[in-house]
């Protein structure tokens, strides 16, 4: 019999004890088994899992990088680009902030967020239409952080 749960984070359904770090996991592996393929869009996969899964950043982190999606999405910014401005603040010797989720302080939302794709329905379309897939989730991240109200 199959065991069902939800993540308490992005509300994904959980079927066999897969997880959404598994999920997670195998689009890692995609992208570094396909650098130039599906890793194009390693730094959307990066930022679309922690964005639905906000405590594993800070507070301050949860904001910076709600920031970048807004910057890669409506901006049309590179990473090279984003990478360039944000060098000198984001440097772990010159941030005067965590950008990781800790005890103390642990990104959320409020109100919670319904999202209408996770990360496994982007292993579900399988590695043929993987980037194709992540753009699409992280662009349905971005419309339902300005739903909700959570992006300032």
């Amino acid at each position: 019999m199959a065991t069902i749960q939800n993540c308490p984070e992005c509300g994904a359904v959980w079927q066999d004890e897969q997880t959404c770090q598994d999920t997670f996991n195998q689009m890692l592996a995609w992208d570094f088994e396909d650098p130039e393929g599906a890793g194009a869009v390693h730094y959307l996969t990066l930022l679309s899992y922690h964005l639905q899964h906000p405590s594993l950043y800070s507070l301050d982190g949860l904001k910076e990088a709600k920031q970048l999606l807004v910057d890669f999405l409506e901006r049309g910014a590179t990473i090279e680009q984003v990478r360039k401005r944000n060098r000198d603040t984001m440097d772990s010797g010159k941030r005067t902030f965590k950008i990781a989720g800790t005890t103390d302080s642990q990104g959320a939302y409020a109100p919670p967020i319904a999202w209408t794709m996770t990360a496994a329905d982007v292993t579900a379309g399988g590695v043929e239409v993987y980037c194709e897939s992540v753009r699409a989730w992280a662009r349905s991240i971005l419309e339902a952080l300005k739903a909700s109200g959570n992006l300032a």
